[in-house]
C-alpha cells in the first residue's frame, strides 16, 4: 500500500491562510498605535518605548482576562464584531481600578480552523476597544488547534499593561466611614454570568438568538451581545480632580464579591436599594430562572459596572461630571463600620 504524502494543512493547519489574515489585520493595529510603539505585529516580539522622563517613580500594572461562555452567544448568532470590544474592557479596566493609564494590549485568538472572515471581525473589536482606552494593539497570538475546539468555534484571553505613578496608585488604603460609593451604569450583563444567562434563555425559554423577547423589546443576539463598557476614557480625566480613594470594576462574583477586594479590614459597606435604574435584563433573568436576590447580587452587576469610592463633599460632583458626560451614575452607597457581612443591602 502506498503512503500518500502529507502537509501541515491536510492535518486541518493553514500556515498561508494564518500570514492572510496577519496582512488583514495589521492595518487595525495600526490604527491603534500610540507614539511610543517601536514594533509590533509580525516580529517576535513588540517594543513599546515608556518614557520614564515623562513619570517620577513608575509602576507597571498587568491584568489578563477572557471573555467567558458569552462567547458561546456569538457562535449561536455567528456575530463576532463586539466580542472584542468585550475583551479588551476586561482588562483594561482592572488595571483602571489602580489609577493606570492602559499602554499597550496583547490578544490570544485561538480555534479549530482560521476562518478569516470571522477572526478580522473579532480583531475588528479588539482594535475599536484599543481605540477607546488610547491602548496600543502591539502584538498576540494566532493559534489554529484542530482537535482541541469544535469547527467555527474558538477562544480568546486578553493581556492589557498600563502605568501610574507610585504615589498615586489606588489601592484603597485611604478609605473611611462616611466616603460614598459613586456606581457608574452597565451596559447590561457586560460579560459575566453567561453560563446561567444561557440555561435561562436557550435551556429554560428555549429562545434563540433571531427571537425578540418582547419584555425586553429587542432581539436576543442584541440584548446578550451588548459589549462591556469601557471607562477608561471617563475615569482617567476624574482622577485629576477629585479624590478618588477605591475603584471597583464589577465583573465576576458581582456586586458582593468585587467590592470587598478594595475595602480595608474592619470596613464594610452599605448599598442602598432602589438608588440606580436596574436594566430590564436583571428582572427578567431572575423571574424567569427564579434566582435569589443574594444570587443576584454575586452573579451578576446588576446595571453597575464600575463603582468610584469618594469623600462625602465630592461625591455630587463626581456624579454630576460623568451624568455631563452621558455617563448615568448616582451615589449607592456608603463605607460603613464592619458588624457583619462585607456588603450590606437594604433599603
Amino acid at each position: 500500500m502506498q503512503i500518500k504524502s502529507s502537509s501541515y494543512k491536510d492535518s486541518g493547519v493553514d500556515i498561508k491562510k494564518a500570514d492572510q489574515f496577519i496582512s488583514q489585520i495589521k492595518p487595525l493595529a495600526k490604527a491603534t498605535y500610540r507614539p511610543e510603539v517601536l514594533a509590533g505585529l509580525g516580529g517576535f516580539g513588540a517594543l513599546f518605548h515608556i518614557d520614564f522622563q515623562k513619570y517620577k517613580d513608575p509602576v507597571i500594572v498587568s491584568s489578563t482576562d477572557g471573555v467567558g461562555t458569552k462567547l458561546k452567544i456569538a457562535f449561536m448568532a455567528n456575530r463576532h464584531d463586539t466580542i472584542g470590544l468585550d475583551l479588551v474592557a476586561m482588562s483594561v479596566n482592572d488595571i483602571l481600578t489602580l489609577g493606570a493609564e492602559p499602554l499597550f494590549f496583547l490578544d490570544y485568538f485561538a480555534t479549530a480552523n482560521l476562518e478569516l472572515s470571522q477572526a478580522t471581525q473579532v480583531v475588528k473589536g479588539i482594535s475599536e476597544g484599543c481605540k477607546i482606552s488610547n491602548c496600543s494593539l502591539i502584538g498576540g497570538e494566532t493559534a489554529e488547534m484542530p482537535g482541541i475546539y469544535h469547527k467555527g468555534e474558538y477562544d480568546l484571553a486578553g493581556f492589557a499593561v498600563g502605568v501610574v505613578e507610585r504615589n498615586k496608585v489606588i489601592d484603597g488604603s485611604a478609605i473611611k466611614v462616611g466616603h460614598k460609593l459613586v456606581g457608574l451604569s452597565s451596559s447590561g450583563l457586560h460579560s459575566n454570568g453567561y453560563s446561567l444567562v444561557r440555561k435561562i434563555f436557550f435551556e429554560q425559554l428555549k429562545l434563540k438568538p433571531t427571537d425578540t423577547v418582547k419584555e425586553l423589546k429587542g432581539k436576543v443576539s442584541d440584548i446578550l451581545l451588548a459589549p462591556t463598557i469601557i471607562y477608561v476614557p471617563l475615569i482617567l480625566p476624574l482622577l485629576k480632580r477629585f479624590s478618588i480613594h477605591g475603584m471597583v470594576h464589577v465583573t465576576g462574583g458581582g456586586l458582593t464579591e468585587n467590592i470587598p477586594r478594595v475595602i480595608p479590614k474592619g470596613l464594610a459597606v452599605q448599598i442602598k436599594k432602589g438608588s440606580w435604574e436596574i436594566p430590564p435584563i436583571f428582572s427578567f433573568l431572575q423571574s424567569k430562572g427564579k434566582i435569589k436576590e443574594t444570587e443576584m447580587l454575586s452573579t451578576f452587576n446588576c446595571g453597575i459596572g464600575f463603582i468610584l469610592i469618594v469623600p462625602d463633599n465630592e461625591a455630587q460632583d463626581v456624579v454630576s461630571t460623568l451624568n455631563n458626560l452621558k455617563q448615568k451614575a448616582s451615589v449607592i452607597g456608603e463605607v460603613i463600620s464592619k458588624k457583619g457581612e462585607d456588603v450590606v443591602y437594604k433599603s
